[in-house]
Parts: structure tokens; sequence; C-alpha cells
């Protein structure tokens, strides 16, 4: 046999890729996505109203136990601008009041009212009785007096509160009128 010339094998060389710096940027982005994410969620107050209901052959009227004396109705206009009375419309408890957003506005007379529903209650044996607060939004007035009087309902411990946007032909015409 005849010495045959030996291939020449190339070696080869164990080629390593560096990726400290791809690692770096996969963080940096889920950082950013989760950063992002976590922005974008809208803040939303949880709100939860009653399904309408209408039949024709049947009202209700809220009595609230035949004591209009506990109901406070709330009327938001446009430009920050809040009227207020006591008891039924038909026959309020006091004229109708307008009232601002400050702590000398619907915060004090919701406080005041509170209180001497409050009292009023615990003279008829029914400590726990407040007062009933019907908020009433106009269609000119923001969210953000919805929200503000929401808050003045925690302030001033009103358990008892509901949002209606139903306006009866007499409280269109006050706030007309003012």
């Amino acid at each position: 046999m005849k010495n045959l010339p030996q291939k020449v094998r190339s070696r080869k060389l164990n080629s390593r890729v560096d990726l400290t710096a791809m690692v770096s940027v996969s963080f940096l982005l889920i950082i950013f996505f989760m950063v992002v994410g976590e922005l974008s969620k809208s803040k939303v107050m949880d709100l939860s109203l009653p399904e309408k209901y209408s039949d024709k052959e049947f009202t209700c009227v809220i009595s609230c136990g035949g004591d209009s004396n506990r109901i406070i109705t709330i009327l938001l206009d446009e430009n920050n601008k809040i009227i207020t009375y006591s008891g039924l419309l038909a026959a309020p408890r006091e004229n109708p009041k307008i009232l601002d957003y400050s702590k000398n506005g619907i915060r004090k007379e919701l406080l005041e009212k509170n209180s001497k529903i409050i009292e009023y209650s615990a003279a008829l044996g029914k400590p726990k009785n407040g007062a009933i607060v019907i908020i009433k939004p106009s269609k000119k007035s923001n969210f953000k007096n919805l929200v503000d009087i929401l808050d003045e309902m925690a302030i001033a411990k009103i358990d008892t509160y509901a949002i209606v946007n139903d306006f009866s032909p007499e409280e269109s015409k006050l706030l007309a009128s003012n």
C-alpha cells in the first residue's frame, strides 16, 4: 500500500454566540410591555344600577314607609351647580337651595340634614334610619360631578342613596329657572 496523502482536516472551531445583550433587551421589552399594559388600563368606578323596568299597568311610588321627611333630592346641573330640596317637590319641607361642591356647600348641608334625620328617626324609635338621598344628574352635568357627589355621600356617611336619571316636569322647570 502506498502512502496516500492524508487529507488535512480543518479544525472546527467552537462558535459561541454571546447572548448577554439579547437577554438584556428581552428583559427591557418585558418590563416595557408590563408597564404599558398596566398604565393603559382604564380607571373605572364600579357602579351597579338596577335594570330599567316599566309596566304600564303597574306604577310604583317611593313611599319610604310613608315618611317623606327622610328624602333629600340632589339635582346636578351644569357649571358645578347643585340644587337640593328635602321631602317631595310637590310639598317640599323647605325651599330648594342652590349649592356648590365646597365643604361649606353640599357637604355641610348633607351633614346637617343627615344628623337631623337621624335624631328624628331616633325619636320615632328607629335610631339607624338616616337620610335617603336621590341623586339626579342632568344631561348638562359632567361625570366628575357625579363622582364628587358620590364622594360626598361617603364623607357624610349616608348609606342609602340612588342615582336616577328621570326628571319630573317640575324638576325640569326648577333646573331651567335656576
